[in-house]
């Protein structure tokens, strides 16, 4: 029997993993916790709107067979000749493998931006940021200096308008319990590029934007981070910005291990697949999600995004179920279907497309939602559906 190792607890390893044992496969998982955590939610735990333990999954919960095998461990180096995994805590040996190792931040050489910034990468650290700016306004009641009550997200992408939108709903709360003025807080978003969300349709940023700025958020278009310090965002063309909170979230890249290893990567460092989402460098070793570099029809790479990602996990599962059995003329190319982008600005009003529709309002949050659901339920059928749906969608 051929020794399957899946790499990673993220949407593409999670996928794959699942699929793996609806088909009767045999195979160990190497993740980093013993949960599998909702990425796409982290900044409502970021922003307040409930524990990070409402986004996690236990994944003894999503793989129930005694054939699937959980490995909590880190992964330090691949060793495609030997076909051997290293982990922190000891070895596994494979016949094929999955890579889904993730990603790490991307501060395109902006000095100080690593040291001085805080980011949304998994449960523990949302958790911190909210912690965060717990502390600072409990700081300023003290010391009543205002940059306790300043924040500032560098990024106007996916993930910081979203964390922008909980933040101006958690904050006139958290300010309540504090017997704090309100008006005096200040929340900024600075984006170097020109316009804010470039995953949604242009005529909903307007939207967007004048649904933060009416609950006090600040938008900085265009304007660039030069160098962060300790507490200061320096900018280009504008004067620096004294922060007690200061967030990025302006880009992702791909786990440096996979061009430490020798893999073909494109500048974001993802390695780069076939279309049957092998790697070009070795046909036995799969690569999904933020790990890979994949072109759609039109020859332009797919973006790190969730769809993608469970997308990729559900094919890698089937590709290795056949290619195992030595059915590889059974694999089926990747076509990924994008059903369009949903941003949420809060609780109950969102902005974003579906299937090319423009959505709005409610309607966008309630579709939101359903997203949610749609993937536990094509993660872990109905049992899981209706055992988490409760708890990471009636928030």
């Amino acid at each position: 029997m051929a020794k399957l190792v899946v790499l990673g607890g993220g949407y593409a390893g999670m996928m794959a993993a699942s699929h793996l044992e609806q088909l009767g496969d045999e195979f160990t998982l190497v993740n980093a916790n013993d949960y599998h955590y909702l990425t796409t939610l982290l900044h409502e735990a970021a922003g307040g709107r409930s524990g990070p333990s409402n986004y996690s999954i236990p994944i003894s919960d999503i793989l129930t067979k005694r054939t699937s095998h959980l490995v909590v461990d880190k992964v330090t180096h691949i060793d495609r000749e030997k076909k051997k995994v290293t982990l922190e805590g000891g070895e596994l040996d494979y016949d094929y493998l999955v890579v889904a190792i993730g990603w790490v931040p991307e501060y395109f050489g902006i000095p100080g931006l690593a040291e001085h910034s805080l980011g949304i990468r998994d449960l523990d650290t949302a958790a911190g940021i909210r912690s965060h700016i717990e502390a600072q306004f409990a700081e300023y009641k003290k010391s009543e200096d205002l940059r306790h009550l300043r924040i500032v997200v560098g990024g106007a992408g996916l993930t910081g308008i979203e964390l922008m939108g909980e933040l101006m709903e958690f904050l006139p709360k958290l300010c309540s319990q504090l017997d704090i003025d309100f008006s005096l807080v200040d929340v900024q978003c600075i984006e170097a590029m020109p316009s804010i969300l470039p995953q949604v349709p242009e005529s909903l940023r307007g939207v967007a934007a004048n649904t933060l700025t009416s609950k006090g958020a600040k938008l900085r278009i265009g304007t660039k981070i030069l160098k962060v310090e300790a507490g200061v965002v320096h900018l280009d063309g504008a004067d620096p910005v004294e922060a007690g909170t200061i967030i990025w979230t302006g880009g992702v890249r791909a786990n440096p291990l996979l061009s430490e290893l020798g893999f073909t990567c494109d500048r974001r460092g993802r390695a780069k697949v076939n279309p049957f989402l092998q790697s070009v460098d070795d046909e036995r070793v799969f690569v999904g999600g933020d790990s890979a570099w994949c072109d759609d029809e039109a020859g332009r790479p797919l973006p790190p995004t969730a769809q993608v990602a469970s997308q990729m996990g559900a094919l890698i599962g089937h590709n290795l179920h056949v290619l195992a059995r030595g059915m590889a003329t059974e694999m089926k190319p990747f076509h990924a279907s994008l059903k369009g982008t949903l941003a949420s600005l809060g609780r109950d009003t969102g902005v974003g497309d579906m299937g090319g529709i423009p959505v709005r309002g409610m309607v966008a949050s309630i579709a939101k939602e359903a997203t949610k659901v749609k993937y536990l339920w094509e993660l872990g059928g109905l049992r899981l559906t209706a055992d988490k749906t409760k708890q990471v969608v009636q928030m």
